[in-house]
């Protein structure tokens, strides 16, 4: 817009994506936005009569426990620079300038010297309710013999409004160099593919985000080199309400994992931080407007079918689902009788779950030593 307001208009209408960080270039007559296309981080420049063009991709964010997309840019004359990474290094600084890309530093150089890392590579998967295309990656240990059978595990993202991406992740190589084959994806609501896949469970979450990911494991199953019997399942946040959501509708995992999960909607929106955002906008009424609603979407509706050993974690200082939520989980399986532990992080919120990396490496090690007492014979 001009500087008194007038004449607004909009320059990103061409693009069915979420951008973000806008800056100017240094000549006025374009803007630089970063945005995420089908879990790839990009840099585009606008100029001011809506041409995109993309200048920059592959960026990486700070997050180094699981591979979600983010990254930053800053924008000089002629010259842009981002964090760029992949999935066998954490985000580094990199520079665009004509057009040709080269990358400045290599942080983690000493880390990974002498180091095997397991293998990333893209999996095609068909949603088995609607036929849509999932993008999920996977991961195999770095001795990985495709004549073994090897148990997986699927690892669930978060938000649920947002994306993973072929990016470098800590708990994936950790669980792969246990042994593990890990699978993850972005199942409809993520971010990254438009308008349209996101709202996909606008007011209907958890739904069919559940078919694309048991499409996931029938996928990597396929392949023949994982073993059904030696399934295992973890998320957190929007991951871990779908975990808890997985194990109420199916018995195929053997053991499961809730990071930081919703339980029961109600008493999640009536103690969540964002009280007065999430009602109104992920339900569209209050919890005594449409009671039935708000059960049927909630994990908690589903306990009485659970018969898979589960871990809850969450922080003490969580309060975008505060620890009331994994409590509930938690007593309600010890109610049943079903195999459950409550791991309750000390001064940890909710984005900080494992920040630290020692607590980063103690959540994994958890989780490995749950999944592993339910190995077949137990490790």
């Amino acid at each position: 817009m001009d500087r008194d307001g007038a004449n607004r208009r909009v320059l990103t209408a061409s693009l069915d994506r979420s951008v973000g960080g806008p800056q100017w270039a240094s000549d006025g007559r374009s803007i630089y936005v970063r945005y995420d296309d089908h879990g790839v981080g990009k840099v585009a420049r606008v100029d001011l009569d809506g041409r995109i063009q993309t200048v920059a991709a592959g960026l990486s964010g700070s997050e180094l426990d699981r591979p979600y997309t983010g990254g930053q840019f800053s924008v000089g004359r002629g010259i842009v620079a981002f964090t760029q990474g992949g999935p066998y290094e954490p985000g580094d600084l990199a520079i665009v300038r004509g057009g040709k890309v080269a990358r400045l530093t290599d942080l983690n150089a000493d880390l990974f010297e002498g180091k095997r890392l397991a293998k990333v590579a893209p999996m095609s998967v068909v949603s088995s309710y609607d036929k849509t295309p999932i993008d999920a990656w996977i991961v195999t240990p770095p001795d990985f013999d495709p004549s073994r059978k090897y148990p997986l595990i699927l690892e669930i993202h978060g938000g649920p409004f947002a994306a993973y991406g072929p990016l470098f992740s800590s708990d994936d190589q950790l669980y792969a160099a246990a042994g593990y084959v890990v699978v993850y994806a972005n199942p409809r609501g993520s971010t990254s593919y438009g308008e349209a896949f996101a709202n996909r469970i606008d007011r209907n979450y958890p739904s069919h985000d559940y078919d694309d990911l048991m499409s996931v494991v029938d996928a990597a199953i396929a392949k023949g080199f994982v073993d059904p019997n030696r399934l295992y399942v973890t998320g957190g946040s929007g991951g871990g309400a779908l975990t808890a959501w997985i194990v109420g509708k199916t018995h195929r995992f053997a053991a499961a994992a809730a990071q930081k999960p919703v339980i029961d909607w109600t008493s999640e929106v009536l103690t969540v931080d964002g009280y007065n955002f999430m009602a109104k906008y992920w339900f569209g009424k209050m919890p005594w407007e449409d009671e039935p609603a708000y059960w049927a979407r909630s994990p908690l509706s589903l306990v009485g079918d659970v018969a898979t050993p589960t871990m809850l974690v969450v922080g003490e200082q969580d309060f975008r689902t505060p620890p009331s939520q994994s409590e509930q989980f938690y007593q309600a399986l010890q109610l049943r009788g079903v195999p459950s532990v409550l791991v309750r992080v000390p001064g940890a919120s909710h984005e900080g779950l494992a920040d630290r990396p020692s607590q980063a490496a103690a959540k994994t090690a958890a989780i490995l030593a749950w999944f592993n007492r339910y190995q077949s014979p137990p490790k």
